[in-house]
């Protein structure tokens, strides 16, 4: 994967849905870029897998996306950054960025009284990456790191705001609330979908780090330091979705998230088939 001219696309892979929440700052932020998006939502959740199973799927995206011309690559899934993002950047050259010392650094900056909490998938909790960040920036900081495995089920099946999706977060987020948390770092990118709940749930005194926001930003940063922006005109970029599994309940919930209209193709591979879980 090399590097290609500014007008080249960016590349964002995630676990499933959750990713989109990258591409819709991205949008917002780097309106004029192109955006290539893959969703692995054959395999989702992520977050039961073994580190090396979430590697493998990762750089099987990473090479199915490389068949494009990129020059910027987001590993926007909170499990595959803490598995794989330190092999990808060792074999490609373009930009790769995660979402992690993103959210971490947007975390601090935010944080009140240095009470951080972290939910995130088992893979993410398990791995300690969020705590290890933010610890490297303040090692006085009190972190409380939670694995929320109810939660991007609930997310990938689009149910919404309903008094069973409420119950499930409201059980998913008791253990957080006697840590008086001043700020929660949304560690896994299909969270912010039901920010909303979590918010409710929590109350107004925790602040919510998204860090998809941080992410497109540092993105934005990089770009423009290597002279990478789009270039031309005030033209909204070109976007392809990517899925591996049916494209009609993807396109459902990034069509509501993004608010436009979107074409989803479905890639799926013999290894993908043969790795779903169950």
């Amino acid at each position: 994967m090399d590097q290609h001219s500014p007008n080249s696309a960016i590349g964002i892979l995630d676990s499933g849905v959750g990713g989109l929440t990258v591409v819709k700052e991205v949008f917002r932020q780097l309106p004029k870029e192109n955006v290539l998006y893959f969703g692995d939502t054959l395999r989702c959740p992520y977050g039961p897998r073994t580190p090396q199973e979430v590697r493998r799927f990762t750089l099987e995206i990473v090479h199915f996306l490389s068949r494009f011309p990129l020059k910027a690559l987001v590993i926007a899934c909170n499990t595959a950054t803490a598995a794989a993002l330190e092999t990808v950047r060792k074999n490609f050259s373009i930009p790769v960025l995660g979402v992690i010392e993103p959210g971490a650094r947007a975390a601090i900056k935010i944080s009140q009284h240095g009470r951080i909490g972290v939910i995130g998938t088992q893979g993410t909790i398990r791995s300690t990456a969020y705590e290890q960040a933010l610890k490297r920036i303040d090692s006085e900081l009190f972190v409380f790191s939670h694995a929320c495995p109810t939660l991007v089920p609930l997310v990938e099946s689009g149910s919404g705001c309903t008094d069973g999706a409420r119950q499930i977060v409201k059980k998913a987020l008791t253990p957080l609330k006697q840590h008086r948390l001043d700020s929660l770092i949304l560690g896994c990118t299909h969270y912010p979908l039901i920010a909303d709940m979590i918010r409710r749930e929590l109350g107004g005194e925790t602040a919510l780090i998204n860090s998809a926001e941080e992410t497109a930003r540092e993105l934005s940063t990089v770009l423009h330091h290597k002279g990478m922006l789009a270039e031309g005109g005030f033209l909204q970029g070109s976007h392809h979705f990517f899925t591996s599994g049916p494209p009609a309940p993807f396109r459902l919930i990034a069509e509501q998230w993004l608010g436009c209209s979107i074409e989803v193709e479905q890639i799926m591979t013999e290894s993908m088939v043969k790795n779903t879980v169950g």
